[in-house]
């Protein structure tokens, strides 16, 4: 991939995260940074060697690719900020904000949907180890060479689904919130090896694998995971025994409650 500039407003967990992982790729491109906390985002840069910058709008003037990595109560604020530098410079947008739509932005930027090029993408913190799944969206300005090199950014770090807009919601539950009731699965199945006698490490090394192993399963059998399931369970075994002690106590319940208290919360509704 071509030498770009790429910048980034704001150096929370998600923008570190895909810097990170990009680094371990190597990727041919300058990185200029800035957010709210000098003490927090200039250590950072410094120790990555990315270019840091004094403003936000001085980040939109030297970027090809803007990624817009803050909060959603203070976006508004930004785009105010940046949109006489975004007129000027016509960078493409790239934004991870939840719950925001590509028109909203475009609005906020006071510029028509066709005047500005936008790309809304939903990553996890799994990029950090090339592992992420990212959805992305484009708005129609987006040219398809300039949707193929962030597409190919995102593919550098993990795997990549197109979707609309309206199904962003659903994929932050799947796949945005999803690592951390996940990392809340390996701990509690650790805990338990805990109650048995073994070390927290050790339990949680043997849990962690026995997911990883089974997530690859998943993705490289032709099998559904049910079908999977059906395989582990002997007649009168102790896999089917677990399981039924699991749906007893509410599990697929209470991962699909999970679910839709993530979607109503990225869709205003909690």
């Amino acid at each position: 991939m071509k030498l770009m500039n790429l910048g980034f407003i704001g150096a929370g967990n998600m923008a570190r995260a895909i810097i990170n992982g990009w680094q371990t790729k190597e990727l041919d491109a300058e990185i200029y940074l800035h957010s709210a906390h000098k003490t927090s985002y200039e250590p950072y840069a410094k120790e990555k060697g990315l270019k840091t910058c004094e403003t936000n709008s001085e980040v939109v003037l030297q970027a090809d690719y803007v990624f817009l990595a803050v909060k959603p109560i203070i976006l508004g604020e930004v785009l105010t900020e940046i949109k006489a530098a975004v007129k000027r410079q016509k960078p493409v947008i790239v934004s991870m904000v939840t719950g925001v739509s590509v028109a909203e932005i475009a609005e906020h930027l006071e510029l028509a949907e066709n005047e500005v090029e936008i790309v809304r993408i939903m990553p996890n913190v799994n990029a950090e180890i090339a592992e992420a799944m990212t959805a992305l969206h484009a708005n129609q300005a987006v040219t398809p060479a300039h949707f193929e090199i962030v597409q190919q950014l995102f593919e550098l770090i993990g795997k990549t689904e197109i979707m609309a807009e309206r199904d962003f919601s659903t994929f932050v539950a799947l796949a945005g919130s999803s690592p951390a009731y996940v990392y809340f699965f390996i701990d509690a199945m650790a805990r338990a090896g805990v109650k048995y006698g073994l070390k927290k490490e050790q339990a949680t090394k043997i849990a962690a694998q026995a997911v990883l192993g089974s997530a690859k399963k998943v993705l490289s059998d032709e099998k559904t995971p049910m079908q999977l399931v059906d395989d582990v369970c002997s007649p009168g075994g102790t896999t089917i025994a677990g399981l039924l002690a699991l749906e007893e106590a509410g599990f697929m319940t209470a991962v699909v409650k999970g679910m839709d208290a993530t979607i109503n919360k990225d869709q205003g509704k909690a």
